[in-house]
């Protein structure tokens, strides 16, 4: 099992950036595929970056791709996601998740059920 911990969400302008960080519990952080999901109000959680469990893949949704970057640092158990260019659009929760000894695919329609593990989320706002 691993318990996640989100930090780093906020109030920025348009064209703005932030980066979340995700820390991780647990001995074996590397054996756990980790993503990123975004929720934002009345609307259903969507997935929006993933990474393998030593960093080698990802993968992003096209709204956010060329805009945000996910990487992790498996000695200090942390992923990350650096959002640059951020638009009102992107407002939304923003939630952790990971999943054990997964595979990352391209072109994948990930969904919040392929996600065994959550952070309690942290918010991002983005001003117009």
């Amino acid at each position: 099992q691993v318990q996640l911990v989100e930090v780093g969400g906020g109030l920025v302008q348009a064209g703005g950036s932030l980066r979340l960080s995700c820390a991780a519990s647990g001995r074996t952080f590397s054996s756990y595929t980790m993503a990123w999901f975004r929720q934002a109000p009345g609307k259903e959680r969507e997935f929006a970056a993933v990474i393998s469990g030593i960093g080698g893949t990802t993968y992003y949704t096209d709204s956010v791709k060329g805009r945000f970057t996910i990487s992790r640092d498996n000695a200090k158990n942390t992923v990350y996601l650096q959002m640059n260019s951020l638009k009102p659009e992107d407002t939304a929760v923003y939630y952790c998740a990971a999943r054990y000894r997964s595979t990352v695919r391209q072109n994948h329609s990930y969904s919040a059920n392929d996600f065994d593990y959550w952070g309690q989320g942290t918010q991002v706002t983005v001003s117009s």
